[in-house]
């Protein structure tokens, strides 16, 4: 009887366990996960989106910048040296996209490569008429090391420049583009991801 008992037991503790689990794989599905926090007007996130790995990089202006302290804004992070020729076609466009979208939730964020100093970088976004959040090196090779954790989190080493990712207000990689693109492309996958 005793062991009827425990067999019994044991039975409804493992249906129960094995219940709680299915509950549990069910609950943390990412395509739920990702539904319920964008609701169910919004595009739900590609299932190739990747976490964008935080970091800290000092603004041309002095100030620290903290990828993870910008959660809730849209972000495109464009990897960009001022010497690039292809990168210096693309600001107009970053300019355009940065007065009418910022009010909805846009933040350009460049990340300067082998661009000289602060004071350097400076001149050439006062000359090109830049406005959006500019970014260095706190003491050395800062942005060489953010290069290089985004390419292993994107799976490809970014080699080519200008690079831009569009990173959700989740904190998530959700395009990538390499090379220069324009004002409308970037819009267009944009778009979805704005308040407005």
């Amino acid at each position: 009887m005793i062991k009827m008992r425990i067999v019994l037991l044991m039975t409804i503790l493992i249906a129960l366990g094995c219940g709680q689990k299915e509950k549990m794989k069910e609950a943390t599905r990412p395509s739920e996960i990702v539904n319920k926090m964008v609701g169910g007007n919004k595009e739900k996130r590609p299932d190739y989106a990747i976490k964008a790995p935080d970091f800290t990089l000092r603004t041309v202006q002095g100030d620290l910048f903290k990828l993870s302290e910008n959660r809730g804004k849209v972000i495109m992070l464009n990897f960009w040296g001022t010497w690039c020729g292809p990168c210096r076609r693309e600001i107009p466009d970053f300019n355009k996209l940065h007065a009418k979208y910022q009010k909805d939730g846009l933040e350009i964020v460049g990340v300067t490569l082998t661009s000289g100093s602060p004071e350097n970088i400076l001149d050439f976004m006062k000359d090109w008429d830049m406005e959006y959040t500019v970014l260095t090196d706190i003491d050395n090779n800062e942005t060489q090391e953010v290069t290089s954790i985004y390419g292993r989190a994107i799976g490809k080493p970014i080699t080519g420049i200008p690079t831009t990712l569009i990173i959700d207000q989740f904190g998530y990689i959700v395009k990538g583009y390499i090379g220069p693109r324009t004002e409308e492309i970037f819009f267009k996958d944009l778009e979805p991801l704005l308040s407005s």
